[in-house]
């Protein structure tokens, strides 16, 4: 039906990059939204940033503001993480979310935002 593919994770240096995709496959859906949650070892799902489709607005997380940056294509439903000054505080399993309900009154850095979910993408940042 719909699938959710993240790729791009992988093994880099504390202070190196990486950039993640999210792609949107089977059933067109109706999405508000999408977001990018992680988690790490024995912690909660944590959310990490979202995007608006339409208007592109974004929002992040403190832990990641200025160093991380998402972005979408609408024409091919794909939506990117940018991550930037990667720190082993970042080592987490990454996972990409698509929210279909109504913007108002949607809380998009909660995760019972989002109504389906990609299988994640290991990122690992090593120092």
């Amino acid at each position: 039906q719909v699938q959710l593919v993240e790729s791009g994770g992988g093994l880099v240096q504390a202070g190196g990059s990486l950039r993640l995709s999210c792609t949107i496959s089977g059933r067109t859906i109706s999405s508000t939204a999408m977001g990018w949650f992680r988690q790490a070892p024995g912690k909660e799902r944590e959310f990490v940033a979202t995007i608006r489709w339409s208007g592109g607005v974004t929002y992040y997380a403190d832990s990641v503001k200025g160093r991380f940056a998402i972005s979408r294509d609408n024409a091919k439903n794909v939506v990117y993480l940018q991550m930037n000054s990667l720190k082993s505080e970042d080592t987490a399993v990454y996972y990409c979310a698509a929210g279909t309900k109504p913007s108002s009154g949607t809380s998009y850095y909660r995760a019972g935002a989002y109504d389906y979910w990609g299988q994640g993408t290991q990122v690992t940042a090593s120092s």
